[in-house]
């Protein structure tokens, strides 16, 4: 066998040479982080050695970023989850460094876009030795700048959603898009951001798009939407005690609201009903796993919480919510808000969906006078229908508290003068305080819609200087709650537009505060009040009954409430007396109607016969004979004759 001497030098240059066509070890994304990235003082409190295990509920969902069987990856996440570093910046390393290729990162804005490159990406760049050598920020024939950067194989580029042009351009296979829930619908007139940058991926049979953010309205999250049509997975870990996987779940926690922070918290498990603490439950983290909900859906989707984070403690989330729940007591839900999306990760829905009737009717209080101390001014308004106006005047005091006064039905054919001098009457009218103090109505609002528009703006255009508006409703969550009036009407008098989903959103928002004080609604007890319950008798197929109030009976027992029901014109709150049997009650029916055709044939006979004059002339009736029943009928064409019997 021949043997070859090589000097050192030599045998270096061949050994260099042969390891740079050695391929690389296989390596998921999670392991990539284990065994590259570095963690930066100024972007982490615990520098140093990525570690997965320090957040395991990260590694599958970087592993389903890195395989190259799947196209998209969907995150709704809480805050504090990690998903900057774990699922971000963490791909970005293993494109650039083990699996070039060109690369775009979308930012809700140009100017987040560049503070993610100054202060995320170009430290962990500079403090990740495998990344360190890749970039050329210093040569000025690089063509790198905050924006871009260049590397073998690929570039990774930097827009904002707000920059159409910015995300249009050359292809690119690896999308990530951080924070989509900040993104406008539109980039400038140019259309969805998301798409317009998916459509330079079209070039790429393995491209991967990653879409990450914390969810914001319900109505209105591309993060939500994106879930929904995934593989829905929750994180879940076995219970300390029975060993039965779940996902961590708001409604288990166990704490003392009124006593906080004595007795600590505890979660309770959905399977055994044992609690157990923080440390017993997230002992078990490396031990979990994602559910998927629809396993058979291409795109790997993941929702994660606060509860079930190793990265931030249960005392913190309580002492949020419980922050929050005070002052959305009050009416005030922005904290809420920000609990339900930083740290439950779900999308926020606004409040008075549903209220609890019995709450509203046990909320009824006599006041002193008809008039309560507190109420500042008075305002009215007015729901016009065929057959009667509905008013109802309400007090208003400090920090939009209100006070219902009166409920007033006035009747009378519309068509005509006397219901409008009725109306105006009514309106005309002042109420007192228990002092003797007169408050008069500060302003009234009356509903045009319905048949009588023009009559209804004529009528507020000749009482503007009391304050008396005719306003008509507009649906759509984007119409704000009111806005400068228009005289675009034959009248010519001035109408307000307002935005009725706003607005009854505030309404319903209101009707769930408890603690009188601003914004809780007072009802009267007092009966000549107006606030009456009404009772009526219907069937399913009943036209004049709303839509809204025969779906919600529907799941109605005998005896049970409703909640409030938001209707296409009022709120309800329904209960079911007594459910009948429509078959029978058909029967019934049908048995009534027959019965009443007979009774109006009967007794339009006798109205005829009440209004006939009788009259007898005699010698006629002399000559009336009836012992012979038969007639004989003389056919003049045929001569022939047929003899018929009659009765």
């Amino acid at each position: 066998m021949a043997m070859i001497h090589l000097e050192p030098q030599t045998a270096q240059m061949f050994s260099r040479a042969l390891g740079a066509l050695k391929p690389p070890p296989n390596l998921t994304l999670s392991q990539w982080a284990d065994n590259y990235r570095r963690l930066s003082a100024e972007a982490s409190a615990a520098q140093g050695r990525w570690n997965t295990d320090n957040a395991p509920f990260q590694r599958e969902i970087m592993d389903a970023i890195g395989d190259v069987h799947i196209r998209k990856v969907v995150a709704m996440m809480c805050a504090q989850s990690g998903k900057t570093d774990g699922l971000i910046l963490n791909t970005i390393g293993y494109y650039m460094s083990y699996y070039p290729a060109p690369i775009m990162i979308v930012q809700p804005t140009v100017n987040l876009g560049e503070s993610f490159s100054k202060d995320r990406l170009a430290t962990m760049i500079r403090d990740t030795p495998v990344l360190r050598g890749l970039v050329d920020n210093k040569s000025r024939y690089s063509g790198n700048t905050i924006m871009k950067k260049n590397f073998a194989g690929g570039q990774l580029t930097i827009v904002g959603a707000n920059a159409p042009t910015d995300l249009r351009g050359r292809p690119i296979k690896v999308l990530l898009a951080d924070e989509v829930d900040a993104y406008k619908a539109s980039a400038g007139k140019e259309g969805d951001p998301v798409m317009l940058a998916e459509q330079r991926q079209t070039t790429y049979w393995d491209y991967k798009t990653v879409l990450v953010s914390t969810p914001t309205d319900k109505n209105n999250s591309r993060i939500l939407d994106e879930f929904n049509a995934s593989t829905q997975e929750e994180w879940t870990v076995p219970c300390p005690n029975c060993g039965f996987y779940q996902p961590f779940v708001w409604d288990n926690m166990v704490f003392d609201k009124d006593k906080w922070p004595e007795g600590g918290v505890q979660y309770r498990c959905a399977e055994c009903g044992c609690l157990d603490n923080e440390y017993r439950w997230k002992k078990n983290s490396l031990q979990g796993k994602w559910h998927a909900e629809h396993p058979e859906r291409a795109v790997r989707g993941f929702h994660m919480n606060k509860i079930g984070s190793t990265l931030c403690g249960w005392d913190k989330i309580v002492e949020d919510f419980i922050a929050a729940d005070l002052d959305a007591q009050r009416g005030d839900y922005e904290k809420m808000q920000v609990f339900v999306n930083t740290d439950l990760g779900l999308p926020w829905e606004e409040p008075g969906e549903t209220v609890e009737a019995n709450n509203l009717l046990d909320r009824r209080e006599f006041y002193e006078a008809e008039v309560p101390d507190g109420v500042v001014y008075l305002t009215a308004g007015v729901d016009t229908q065929d057959n009667r106006f509905e008013a109802e005047v309400v007090g208003w005091g400090i920090g939009r508290e209100s006070w219902g006064i009166r409920y007033q039905r006035i009747y009378g054919d519309l068509k005509r003068g006397q219901v409008w001098a009725d109306l105006d009457e009514f309106l005309s009218r002042t109420w007192k305080k228990k002092d003797g103090t007169e408050l008069a109505l500060r302003s009234v609002c009356m509903d045009s819609g319905g048949h009588f528009p023009d009559q209804v703006i004529r009528f507020c255009k000749e009482r503007e200087d009391r304050h008396i508006w005719a306003i008509k409703g507009r649906g759509g969550m984007d119409v704000p709650y009111i806005r400068n009036p228009t005289k675009n009407n034959r009248v010519g008098g001035e109408l307000f537009v307002l935005g009725v989903d706003t607005g009854k959103n505030a309404v319903l928002a209101r009707l769930k505060v408890l603690i009188k004080g601003p914004n809780y609604c007072h009802f009267p007890a007092a009966e000549d009040a107006g606030y009456t319950v009404s009772t009526g008798t219907f069937t399913q197929e009943d036209d004049s009954v709303d839509d809204n109030l025969l779906a919600a009976l529907k799941n109605l027992k005998e005896g049970e409430v409703t909640d409030l029901i938001d209707g296409d014109s009022s709120y309800f709150v329904a209960r079911l007396d007594k459910e009948v049997d429509e078959d029978a009650t058909e029967e019934t029916r049908q048995s009534i109607i027959e019965q009443r055709k007979d009774d109006l044939y009967d007794e339009t006979l006798d109205g005829w016969k009440e209004g006939i004059e009788w009259a007898v002339k005699e010698k006629v009736w002399d000559d009336v004979n009836f012992d012979n029943l038969f007639t004989t009928i003389k056919d003049t064409e045929t001569e022939s004759t047929t003899e018929q019997a009659t009765e």
